[in-house]
């Protein structure tokens, strides 16, 4: 955005440290994301947050995988993560693992331990749980919070060694079981996973929890400003205590709120669920969240970034409307997409005094927004496609378009009048017979006539065949994560739908994947990876207006 704005309160921070010489005034930030799925809208304010804070005060960030998890992680993520970060328009300064320091943070564990301040837990997860107490209580120590540490040092090895099964043994910081913020109560360290890391292969069982990794991989990259989402507060206090006591590089974080769009859900672990129930056609469907799925519905990484600024950066958590989203597209795409004639559900229409194999050349504007976006020329003759619901037997008054005895404009073409159809047995209209003023061309206008309506169309000749998928809301709840239940039975039935025969404009055949049109009076749409030489495959991005907004004003 163009226009001045304040100093968020993390930009107030880092020029505060700035200006007292804090780390000698160098800037480092880091990208932390787990390898477990894909990401989505939320991680971008983050993605935006981060690296912008970099280039703002010239300094740089890292991407660091937080791959501290065997079970759910996976190199298709890794590689679809940088993807999403650079078609952001970013580019990171290192590419770390969290797996790169597991030497080192075992390392760091050792050091706990002989300070006294970590011990191996024999109890399960359930009788820890138990221990711990509840907020107004405090925790009882289990039996293994007293042994030595020579028996600890020599059962954290054995566990490295394998010895030990899954869960039988955790590793955990000895710290007070009174404590208010119960992330203090002796939390975990470490935990026995015997299974294949997609980076290390499978020379480790034991993994370190994130409050562990998270801190001490900060203070190994010199991170100077540590961004989490609010969630995290109450972490903090952990993250500090074990850059305190193993006296490194002291890392400080800071938290915002993240970014929560209404009609979606944000959680990793709902979204995969969705993809692998088959609610969704994968990861990049395009009613995902996700960046896959918003680059393949038409979003551009402009787009997107206009919504974080917009957002902004706060200390409480709120929903955002979609609409919000949708507005900062249609900006964009209103200056940029070139106008299109696209019929998705068509009639014939026939225009019976127009010679019959005339063919017309029309020029029309590709964009009436950029003066260098010139002109393409249509064809135009006596058979058309138009829009079913551009014609009305019966029309009511203040109905501008075509009807028996009513005049519209075909665009950039002539004014015709309806005068007749045809229906098939169920009285559906197959035809619509109009006739033409000859001297009402556009451009060359001489009827002396004006109509209020002006409708789009297709020659019937000269278009080329579509498939059209129309994209909604995912959910039909404004907070599905909100709602008890099932969320499969939240998901709005109308999200997507297929029109397998639309008619376009034979130009665009020849368009790109990822290239974005505005289909007149329709909305905005782009290609799909799906298509082929034959067949263009489009999804509507957003529609030409908020219909949403305008029908939540009449609830």
């Amino acid at each position: 955005m163009s226009e001045e704005r304040s100093l968020n309160f993390i930009e107030q921070i880092v020029e505060d440290d700035i200006a007292n010489g804090v780390n000698g005034g160098r800037v480092l930030t880091r990208f932390p994301p787990e390898p477990n799925g894909y990401l989505h809208i939320g991680h971008a304010k983050s993605i935006v947050l981060n690296f912008g804070l970099a280039q703002k005060y010239n300094g740089k960030t890292n991407l660091r995988f937080d791959d501290t998890n065997p079970v759910t992680e996976d190199t298709e993520y890794v590689d679809s993560i940088k993807e999403d970060i650079r078609w952001l328009g970013f580019e990171w300064d290192k590419e770390l693992y969290a797996s790169d320091y597991f030497e080192q943070l075992y390392a760091f564990a050792v050091k706990m331990i002989e300070k006294g301040l970590a011990y191996v837990e024999d109890a399960t997860a359930a009788e820890i749980a138990a221990a711990k107490g509840t907020p107004t209580t405090p925790g009882t120590p289990t039996p293994s919070r007293s042994r030595s540490v020579a028996e600890n040092l020599d059962l954290f090895e054995r566990m490295r060694k394998g010895e030990f099964k899954d869960g039988e043994k955790t590793l955990r910081a000895k710290l007070d079981l009174a404590a208010p913020n119960m992330h203090m109560r002796d939390p975990l360290m470490y935990r026995i996973k015997h299974a294949h890391h997609h980076r290390t292969g499978d020379k480790w069982c034991i993994y370190p929890m994130y409050d562990f990794a998270h801190g001490q991989s900060d203070s190994i990259e010199n991170i100077t400003h540590s961004i989490c989402t609010l969630e995290f507060i109450p972490h903090r206090p952990l993250y500090d205590w074990f850059i305190q006591e193993l006296d490194i590089f002291p890392s400080r974080q800071y938290e915002f709120a993240r970014l929560n769009l209404n009609y979606t859900v944000m959680s990793k672990r709902k979204l995969k669920l969705l993809v692998t129930e088959g609610h969704v056609r994968g990861w990049d469907d395009p009613r995902m969240p996700t960046i896959s799925g918003l680059r393949r519905r038409g979003y551009t990484p402009s787009s997107i970034r206009m919504l974080c600024e917009r957002v902004g950066v706060q200390k409480r958590d709120n929903i955002i409307e979609l609409g919000l989203l949708e507005f900062c597209i249609r900006e964009e795409l209103n200056k940029t997409a070139n106008r299109v004639m696209a019929v998705l559900d068509p009639v014939k229409l026939v225009i019976t005094n127009y010679p019959e194999g005339q063919v017309e050349e029309m020029v029309a504007d590709n964009n009436p927004e950029d003066e260098t976006a010139g002109n393409r020329v249509l064809h135009f003759s006596n058979t058309l496609y138009i829009e079913r619901e551009d014609f009305m037997e019966e029309p009511p008054k203040k109905f501008f378009r075509l009807g028996p005895g009513l005049m519209v404009r075909l665009k950039n073409a002539y004014i015709i009048k309806g005068e007749s159809v045809e229906k098939d047995a169920n009285g559906n209209i197959t035809t619509i017979y109009a006739t033409y003023l000859p001297e009402s061309r556009s451009g060359g206008d001489h009827s002396g006539l004006t109509v209020k309506g002006t409708i789009h169309w297709v020659s019937a000749t000269h278009a080329a065949t579509a498939e059209v998928r129309v994209y909604d809301r995912l959910f039909n709840v404004e907070n599905p994560a909100a709602e008890e239940g099932d969320l499969a039975s939240l998901i709005n039935p109308d999200s997507l739908t297929v029109i397998k025969e639309a008619f376009v404009e034979p130009g665009l055949l020849k368009a790109k994947p990822g290239e974005r049109f505005q289909f007149l009076r329709k909305g905005y749409f782009a290609v799909d990876p799906d298509s082929t030489s034959e067949k263009v495959v489009f999804n509507r991005t957003v529609t030409l207006k908020d219909a949403w907004a305008k029908e939540s004003k009449k609830g």
